[in-house]
């Protein structure tokens, strides 16, 4: 059975130019599935990410939206000022949230969604569930990274503290946050490891519950991912 495919593409308000997206499933529980630093919006589709979920697609069980980053211009681009780095993540968040999740709230019947994605699409899957916990049931990380100020030479003001989860996540006491799943993964050998780990402890100290999954041996790499998405996916909430 082939898996229904749809790009889409139009000009995003938000940030001011055209904006491109494939979505996979013919319904289901929605998914926002971000690639990984400045990847395109089929990155996760050419990585075999949906031939790995391929039996949730088949079923109906989940929707997948996998929209592009705007990372190039926005923590990657060295070329503007710190400020403008930060001020273009939050035009990506109001984007997913104003721009996406609403397509996907119409398609599905879902009022709340999962957001997932590897490597630096880990933390836009974060940074987004944590601040939007009232719109998110579920959120699994794949070798995420979690402070970007490393990316700012310094700098820093509310878009940059609002954007960096290890930040804003000990000060948050939104409800919403103790009734989403929450699944950190990395591989025993990964990079992010201690990324993951951070967070964990973070987490740990607010008693909210989440799943650290270390995998022995395992490295900051797309194999690994693809056996995680599976798995993660299976331990989605029923909850619309």
């Amino acid at each position: 059975m082939e898996i229904r495919e749809d790009y889409h593409k139009w000009h995003s308000p938000s940030i001011g130019r055209d904006f491109e997206m494939l979505v996979f499933g013919h319904s289901g529980q929605p998914v926002i599935l971000f690639p990984t630093s400045k990847g395109s919006y089929f990155q996760n589709k050419d990585q075999g990410m949906m031939e790995a979920v391929r039996y949730f697609l088949e079923q109906g069980k989940v929707k997948i939206y996998c929209p592009a980053s705007i990372d190039s211009s926005s923590w990657y681009d060295r070329s503007i000022p710190p400020s403008a780095r930060a001020f273009n993540q939050t035009c990506y968040d109001q984007l997913i949230r104003t721009e996406i999740l609403p397509r996907a709230q119409y398609e599905t019947g879902y009022g709340r969604m999962a957001m997932g994605g590897c490597s630096f699409g880990g933390y836009h899957a974060v940074n987004f569930a944590f601040r939007h916990p009232d719109l998110c049931s579920y959120c699994f990380s794949m070798s995420g990274v979690f402070d970007i100020r490393p990316f700012l030479n310094g700098y820093y003001d509310d878009n940059v503290y609002f954007n960096n989860p290890v930040d804003f996540i000990p000060a948050d006491s939104d409800i919403d946050l103790w009734r989403m799943g929450v699944v950190l993964g990395a591989g025993g050998e990964d990079i992010c490891r201690d990324s993951n780990e951070r967070l964990s402890r973070i987490l740990s100290a607010k008693k909210i519950e989440h799943w650290l999954d270390i995998r022995p041996g395992a490295v900051h790499d797309w194999p690994v991912w693809r056996l995680m998405f599976p798995h993660y996916l299976s331990l989605l909430p029923e909850t619309r």
